[in-house]
């Protein structure tokens, strides 16, 4: 359970950070 709760925080937070730097490039 902890191993899946920390897989699924740590690729949702990759999400974010993608989002993020391809917000800024588009805004850029």
């Amino acid at each position: 359970m902890y191993f899946l709760d920390i897989c699924l925080i740590f690729f949702i937070s990759l999400v974010l950070i993608i989002g993020v730097l391809v917000g800024v490039a588009f805004l850029t």
